[in-house]
């Protein structure tokens, strides 16, 4: 066939070529963070965090951090009554229709008020002032300037996620760092086919412990 009659394609190839390195790399920087954005605080998770979800019923203004699918994972379990009696649930229902949930306060008079004012006249300010003025000579009723006790340390406040991996530890929620180490390695034995004699019986308990001290390492428990 002379030069002429050989065949030459008009238009641009279109079928599918493999992805070249700069566009492997752009691919990749789509699933990176952007700055400014939070992480997933479920285990294993890296995308961003798009929606928040409270951490107990004792924490309703303390929040995780989840994306949108790990979010709707997590509302499917919440369950606000959760470890509380019927009598319980049921004054909280009561509660909830009489005040709306919100704090009530004692109906009394403020110290500024003339009430107060009529009172302090009458009975005295301090130990040894006023008209009515009293002393506490054994200190009774405190002593002036005297600093209020604190409140002692409970510890951390766990929420639902924390709570659940220390029970797939088979510990309180009051356990230290030590104890959680120390209990996540001997399970870490009992259950790995390496360490028990080959069985494989308790593989389902062995992925819990794993996923309990993923959850407490990203939670700064251990």
């Amino acid at each position: 066939m002379s030069a002429s009659f050989q065949y030459k394609p008009r238009f641009r190839d279109m079928r599918v070529r493999p992805p070249q390195d700069d566009e492997a790399a752009a691919a990749e920087d789509v699933l990176r963070l952007k700055p400014g954005e939070k992480p997933c605080q479920w285990p294993d998770c890296t995308r961003p965090a798009t929606a928040r979800a409270p951490r107990s019923r004792e924490q309703l203004n303390e929040f995780y951090d989840f994306c949108q699918g790990h979010a709707a994972e997590y509302n499917k379990g919440w369950n606000f009554y959760a470890g509380m009696s019927e009598g319980e649930v049921r004054a909280m229902q009561e509660n909830e229709a009489m005040t709306g949930g919100r704090p009530t306060w004692e109906m009394k008079a403020g110290k500024f008020t003339r009430e107060a004012a009529a009172f302090a006249a009458k009975v005295g300010t301090s130990n040894t002032a006023g008209a009515g003025s009293w002393r506490d000579s054994f200190g009774l009723f405190g002593r002036r300037g005297e600093p209020q006790a604190k409140a002692a340390d409970a510890g951390p406040r766990l929420g639902k996620l924390e709570r659940n991996a220390l029970a797939d530890l088979d510990l309180e929620p009051g356990a230290g760092k030590a104890d959680i180490k120390a209990r996540y390695h001997d399970l870490l034995k009992r259950c790995h086919p390496d360490t028990n004699g080959g069985d494989r019986g308790a593989e389902a308990k062995l992925q819990r412990v794993i996923k309990a001290w993923k959850t407490l390492k990203k939670a700064g428990m251990v």
